[in-house]
C-alpha cells in the first residue's frame, strides 16, 4: 500500500506541473500576456523552490524532484509572461 500511495504522490506532481503547460502554449501563440498574473505565478515559483529545498533537506527526492518540475514549468510561464508582457 505504501508503494501506491507513494506512486501517486510522485503522479500528482507530474499532473501539477502539466498544469502549467496550456497557460504557456497560450502565452507563446497568442503572443501576449494578458490576463496572466505575473505576481501569482512569481508566488508559486517560490513554494515551489521552497518545497524544492524542503525535499532535499529532508531527503524526500520524490517531493524534491516533483517540485522541481512543477517550478521549471511554472518558470517558463513566468518568463514567457514578464518577456511579453514587458516587450
Amino acid at each position: 500500500m505504501k508503494e501506491i500511495v507513494t506512486f501517486l504522490f510522485g503522479l500528482g506532481f507530474l499532473f501539477n506541473a502539466s498544469l502549467f503547460i496550456p497557460q504557456a502554449i497560450r502565452i507563446l501563440r497568442t503572443k501576449s500576456a494578458k490576463g496572466v498574473s505575473i505576481i501569482t505565478f512569481l508566488g508559486f515559483n517560490l513554494i515551489q523552490l521552497n518545497s524544492i529545498l524542503y525535499g532535499y533537506y529532508q531527503k524526500d527526492l520524490i517531493l524534491a524532484y516533483g517540485n522541481l518540475i512543477s517550478f521549471i514549468c511554472c518558470g517558463v510561464v513566468t518568463c514567457l509572461a514578464i518577456f511579453y508582457r514587458y516587450r
